[in-house]
């Protein structure tokens, strides 16, 4: 499609040249830039357009566009989304996929860029500045997902609530979080950021906060406070007031063409298969829950967007509009999904689009400074992520027998046996241990699964969480080999079932005449990273990119391709003196090479001659995964960090050339080769569709023992994997943590305390540590986090009248005792009053002139005496010694909380 400057508004020059997120919103029909500091506040009003740009280490960059239409946006701002976001990709070359997301039914993907989430905005973005209300209104938020999770405001009222959802209820100096009964570990856990992401945006850390079970009325004084705000306490229906989401019917795809008017003609056809896409059409696949508009490379803008509106009409015509997402996809940018629904489609995407649209963008890259063509065509191979120096012990499996090899024999394999290598090394001040199985390419069947399976037992009873790993000759990660540094790969085997097959093939006469001849290939990265692995006698074994040494015991050759690099024939001389320092080669260069050399290999063939490059390697990609009975299912976390991985989880990460398998301390699998298992599955299934082989290495990992290796993929935290407990309980400890808590002169805490049943029934209060409390053995317990600024910084007054009112919070029964302790924290907060005092009117919530550094919780405290018993009608002691959720019903009444 030609790309016309006149088609693409001009707010797109010049777009996608960095990494990450731009943002823009229609305004008049006009796309209009949003700040970085507004990014995912969406105004309901408004329609956005979304841009996300990768920038890969190998290849181009890779751009997603998505155009949100808020509930409340009107039909001409809806259109000119789609519109522009078309503009938009022909800016980038063409090379984009679009999505059209709707408030309240977004993707996953388009979730994901926004950490913990987003919350939709009432009323209507504005470019010029807007006075802020300064009324706080209490909201009731309800939270669903496990990992990309959807927040959405509902009526404030108790039939808002339900038992498999978590809400949040958000007032002016508390949040409270209500988990259902019904709700996962892990929603709870999300659900947590929201709040602590609630409390640092909307009340700049300066709030309390309170976790609620759903069911649990113990006569705890913030339970009784969150059910004042819906008028007290009343069960909640068994029966949940959750939508569920329709089920749509994705067994049978239906097809259209799209002509220039719009309109949709069926293709006729059960069978889909690539053929049928005609590059001058645009189709509409129809998958039921989703729907796929597929352009081809020679339509132009207006042919696209008539394809659009056509599948947008066809849907509303439907009743389908809101429910269904829509996914846009130029020729040879299909995903895994789209494909999935034809006969026949080559697992390999093709990469001319790639290059038309490199050679597109080029320009726009140069003008920034940035050159496309710079980037690297192959991604250099990292080391590998470890101590090379640990100990190395290795084994060969032979029928029911486990021998260790003697070290000498350590670097030589046989492609007709297993071996079990186990690798020792320090990392963070204690011994981690690499477990692998090698299972060599003409290997019997039965060694292969004696080996794994003695493997798993050899782990299972090794101290600690030891990496455990299958990986299959010639798939070998990078970071297997340089714990050899030098290693020699021999045809053939040692083992007692391969010398059994080598004799029944002797006696069938099966055996063909050997070329006594031998050829290795000798590959690597540096001299404590090279191999030497044997290959077939024959000239076809030969590859330009390569240098081989070819013995027959009287004559040693050395072969160097004409694509070898100076490294590579390093290499070969360091081979040849490990193989056998006495050898004296014949060195040949490929074309000039004698009559004997063709003669030892059986004769002159074609080999490959070009430079072989490796496949593009793409991103990770990170999957959740459920198994039941011998079925698994798994589903993809986009722009995946550290805190997706869920401590009650399996995850799966992709990375296409190995795949690993983490397992969650809390998760249900209770064993490594149960692990081992749900990565052999997750090979079969190949959800991206690219081709994955059974021959795939899977690596399987243990929470709180994850190597180097495994980390590199994510901004590591080591705190992080290091916490206890469940996936709630940790966020619980780490949103705790990270408050401080402050002492008066007699050493006591009281900006934050939690509470537990004392051996007499009553509850006494406890130093918050930064570990999980006692009552968050429970899953859920009350929280009260202290202000984010430390009481150094306040003045002696403020302290002691916050850390005065703690205590009396807690106290609803009081003993003589404690009565008169209070009396007496009262007595030493009262005398600094007369210093610290301030206007009812300038105390209330929407206060047009508010008083600054005082405790937002204790407003009433700063009251006069006087003024206090004139508004409450009784004095401050008799105030404190109501409970809690009273005391918050007469200040709201106040206009005070």
């Amino acid at each position: 499609m030609a790309r016309l400057s006149k088609d693409i508004d001009s707010a797109f020059h010049g777009v996608g040249t960095k990494g990450g997120l731009e943002i823009w919103c229609i305004e008049n029909c006009q796309p209009v830039p949003i700040p970085k500091p507004s990014f995912g506040k969406f105004y309901s009003g408004n329609a956005y357009i979304v841009l996300n740009t990768v920038l890969p280490k190998t290849g181009p960059p890779q751009h997603d566009i998505h155009y949100w239409l808020g509930n409340a946006a009107n039909e001409v701002d809806s259109l000119s989304a789609s519109d522009k976001a078309l503009e938009l990709d022909a800016a980038l070359g063409c090379c984009t996929v679009q999505y059209r997301e709707v408030q309240g039914q977004e993707t996953e993907k388009f979730l994901s860029y926004f950490k913990p989430c987003i919350i939709p905005v009432e009323g209507k973005y504005s470019s010029e500045p807007v006075l802020a209300d300064q009324t706080y209104q209490i909201s009731l938020l309800m939270c669903k997902g496990d990992h990309a999770i959807r927040v959405k405001e509902v009526n404030f009222c108790r039939s808002s609530l339900n038992h498999d959802d978590v809400f949040i209820l958000d007032t002016a100096s508390k949040i409270f979080l209500f988990a259902g009964c019904n709700s996962s570990t892990q929603e709870r856990a999300k659900a947590l950021e929201v709040v602590e992401y609630i409390k640092d945006s909307k009340h700049e850390g300066r709030c309390h906060v309170a976790t609620i079970e759903d069911g649990k009325f113990v006569g705890d004084s913030d339970v009784g406070e969150f059910w004042s705000f819906f008028g007290g306490y009343a069960p909640i229906p068994r029966e949940s007031s959750s939508a569920s989401q329709e089920q749509f019917d994705t067994t049978q795809a239906k097809m259209f063409w799209i002509d220039t008017q719009g309109k949709l003609h069926p293709t006729g056809s059960c069978s889909l298969n690539k053929e049928m896409l005609e590059k001058n059409k645009c189709y509409m696949l129809d998958c039921g829950g989703e729907v796929f508009i597929w352009m081809g490379r020679n339509t132009t803008i207006t042919e696209r967007k008539t394809s659009i509106s056509a599948s947008e009409d066809f849907l509303r015509r439907e009743g389908r509009s809101f429910d269904v997402h829509l996914t846009f996809l130029t020729e040879g940018l299909e995903n895994a999904k789209f494909r999935s629904f034809f006969d026949s489609w080559p697992q390999t995407v093709e990469s001319t689009l790639y290059t038309e649209g490199r050679e597109k963008v080029a320009a726009i890259f140069k003008q920034q400074g940035y050159d496309v063509k710079e980037l690297p065509d192959e991604e250099d191979e990292v080391e590998p992520y470890m101590n090379c120096q640990g100990t190395l012990k290795v084994w060969r499996r032979d029928g029911d027998e486990l021998s260790l090899l003697p070290i000498p024999d350590q670097t030589k394999f046989f492609s007709g046996d297993c071996y079990i290598v186990q690798y020792t090394y320090p990392f963070s001040g204690r011994d981690e241990h690499l477990f692998y199985v090698w299972i060599g390419c003409e290997s019997m069947q039965q060694d292969r699964v004696d080996a794994i399976s003695h493997l798993s037992a050899v782990v299972a009873s090794t101290k600690g969480e030891p990496v455990m790993a299958q990986i299959y000759q010639g798939n070998e990660p990078p970071r297997f080999f340089p714990m050899f540094q030098s290693l020699v790969v021999f045809k053939g085997g040692m083992s007692k079932r391969y010398m059994m097959f080598l004799e029944e093939k002797e006696n069938k006469d099966e055996l063909s005449t050997e070329n006594k001849a031998s050829l290795f290939r000798v590959q690597g990265t540096s001299p404590k990273n090279m191999q030497a692995i044997q290959v077939d006698s024959a000239s076809t074994s030969l590859n330009s990119s390569y240098c081989y040494i070819l013995t027959n015991g009287a004559s040693i050759f050395t072969w160097i391709g004409s694509l070898s690099s100076a490294s590579d024939h390093d290499l070969l001389d360091r081979m040849l003196y490990f193989i056998d320092p006495s050898w004296q080669p014949i060195s040949v260069r490929e074309g000039s090479e004698p009559d004997t050399f063709w003669d030892l290999l059986g004769g002159k063939a074609e080999y490959p001659k070009e430079k072989e490059t490796r496949r593009q390697v793409e991103e990770p990609h990170l999957f959740t995964c459920s198994c039941s009975s011998d079925d698994i299912k798994v589903k993809e976390i986009y722009n995946f960090v550290q805190d997706d991985l869920t401590t009650e989880d399996v995850l799966l990460l992709d990375c296409q050339s190995e795949v690993y398998v983490w397992i969650g301390l809390n998760s249900k699998v209770n064993s490594k080769q149960q692990a081992l298992t749900l990565g052999l599955k997750f090979l079969e299934m190949d959800i991206l569709e690219e081709g994955l082989s059974k021959d795939t290495p899977i690596c399987v990992v243990t929470e709180g023992h994850e190597p180097p290796f495994f980390t590199r993929f994510f901004e590591w935290d080591s705190t992080k994997a290091n916490m206890h407990g469940n996936s709630f309980e940790r966020k619980l400890a780490s949103l705790k943590g990270k408050k401080t808590s402050t002492e008066t002169s007699g050493g006591s805490h009281w900006r934050s305390y939690s509470r537990e049943n004392t051996s007499n029934g009553s509850r006494s209060r406890s130093v918050p540590s930064t570990g999980v409390s006692p009552g968050a053995n429970q899953n859920l317990s009350s929280l009260r986090s202290a202000d984010d600024q430390s009481a150094s910084s306040q003045p002696p007054i403020a302290r002691k009248l916050s850390l005065g009112a703690y205590p009396m919070d807690a106290i609803e029964e009081p003993s003589p005792d404690v009565e008169t302790s209070k009396e007496n924290l009262l007595a030493e907060v009262d005398a600094g009053l007369d210093s610290l005092t301030y206007s009812y009117q300038r105390l209330r919530v929407d206060s047009q002139e508010p008083v600054t550094g005082i405790d937002v919780a204790r407003r009433e405290a700063y009251l006069s005496k006087e003024e206090f018993e004139e508004r409450f009608k009784m004095t401050k002691a008799e105030f404190y010694t109501l409970p809690k959720w009273k005391q918050n019903k007469l200040k709201m009444s106040l206009h005070l909380f």
